[in-house]
C-alpha cells in the first residue's frame, strides 16, 4: 500500500527486509519524538540517501505489538512534519515498519534489553579475520557488547557494527538463521 505526496513516496510494511544506513541525528531528533508522542517506541531509524531512490525507515513497536493501522498512523504524521520541515534533499520513500522477529538493534540498550538472546552482528573492520559473528549476548560492558559463540567469548565494540539483528527463536530450533 502506498501513497504519492508532492515530495514523497511512503507505504507501511508490517516487517522490513534490507538493512541500510542509520538516520543523521538531525532526523532522529525530528522523528523520535513524534513516534514517541503518538504512543510508540522509536526502535530505529535507517536512512539510506540517494538522489532519486532514497529510503528513510523507521522501526517502531508497542508492548501491544503493531498493526498496518498503526503504521499508517505514524506514517501520516512523520509526512506531515517532513513536508514542512523539509530535511531531505531529492525524492525518497518513507516507510513505517514493526521491527518483526529479527528485529535491528540501534542502540546499547537494545542490546542490553535481550541478554541472553542470540543475534547476527556485522561488523564495519574484521575482528579475529571475521566480519560477521552471530553470538549469544553475554552482557553490555560499558561501549562494548560481549557475545559468546561456541566456546569463544568475543568482546564486540559498539562502534564496529555496522548492523545487527536478532535472531528469531524459531530459527534457533531449527538449526537455521536469518541470512540478513
Amino acid at each position: 500500500m502506498f501513497m504519492e505526496e508532492p515530495e514523497a513516496l511512503f507505504f507501511c510494511v508490517l516487517k522490513g527486509e534490507a538493512e541500510m544506513k542509520q538516520a543523521p541525528e538531525h532526523l532522529v531528533a525530528l522523528i523520535e519524538p513524534i513516534v514517541e508522542g503518538l504512543g510508540y517506541e522509536c526502535v530505529g531509524i535507517e536512512y539510506n540517501p540517494h538522489p532519486q531512490h532514497g529510503m528513510l525507515r523507521i522501526y517502531i513497536d508497542s508492548e501491544n505489538g503493531i498493526l498496518l493501522d498503526d503504521c499508517t498512523k505514524v506514517s501520516h504524521q512523520l509526512s506531515g512534519m517532513l513536508d514542512v520541515e523539509d530535511p531531505i534533499q531529492g525524492e525518497y520513500q518513507l516507510e513505517v515498519s514493526s521491527p518483526g522477529e529479527d528485529r535491528p538493534f540501534f542502540k546499547l540498550s537494545q542490546f542490553e534489553k535481550y541478554i541472553g538472546s542470540t543475534v547476527t552482528v556485522s561488523l564495519f573492520k574484521p575482528i579475529d579475520k571475521r566480519r560477521k559473528i552471530i553470538g549469544l549476548i553475554q552482557a553490555v560492558d560499558g561501549d562494548d557488547v560481549v557475545l559468546v559463540e561456541g566456546e569463544q567469548t568475543i568482546k564486540v565494540p559498539f562502534q564496529a557494527m555496522s548492523k545487527a539483528r536478532l535472531v528469531p527463536e524459531y530459527l534457533l530450533k531449527k538449526g537455521g538463521r536469518s541470512g540478513k
